[in-house]
């Protein structure tokens, strides 16, 4: 006896081609996203930390905002896209594993100074604290001096016309 086998139909193709194109889009950034879980976490933990003290010290200054509680969140999201691109060209192409180093460590820099400044704002670190520690970063520039030197320009006096 000859067992037939139905043909599969149109849309069984359809789902079994996009269930297969989801899986292996899943696996793939799954696997990139643990091979590079410390970038993540270390843009994830930054961008937070900057938000957090952010929005205190905008509570502070001008009452909260939800706007700018939200646009942390964006700029993590955008953050996370951007390493994504990068860590997916830098596995694509041989020779660019400098890629995310290069651009991404530079914007690590600034949003940790600029928790800094925020957690300053905030009240967390003492304005002198943190002048001590930006002096430490660029220690070429000399000693910060904690009184500015009054100037000694002398105006000119003009005499009044009549």
């Amino acid at each position: 006896m000859k067992t037939i086998v139905p043909s599969p139909s149109t849309f069984d193709i359809i789902v079994a081609t996009s269930t297969t194109l989801c899986t292996f889009l899943c696996t793939y950034f799954l696997h990139l996203t643990m091979a590079n879980s410390e970038q993540y976490l270390a843009i994830v933990s930054v961008m937070f930390m900057d938000g957090f003290f952010g929005v205190i010290a905008g509570t502070k200054r001008e009452g909260f905002k939800t706007c700018k509680a939200i646009s942390v969140l964006k700029n993590t999201i955008v953050w996370i896209g951007i390493l994504t691109v990068i860590l997916t060209v830098e596995k694509g192409f041989a020779g660019t594993a400098w890629l995310s180093e290069v651009i991404v460590v530079p914007f690590m820099v600034f949003q940790l100074i600029s928790a800094l400044k925020n957690a300053s704002m905030a009240g967390f670190i003492k304005s002198n604290q943190l002048n001590k520690i930006l002096d430490l970063i660029d220690n070429h520039k000399g000693i910060r001096d904690d009184e500015p030197k009054p100037t000694t320009k002398t105006a000119k006096t003009t005499k009044p016309k009549k």
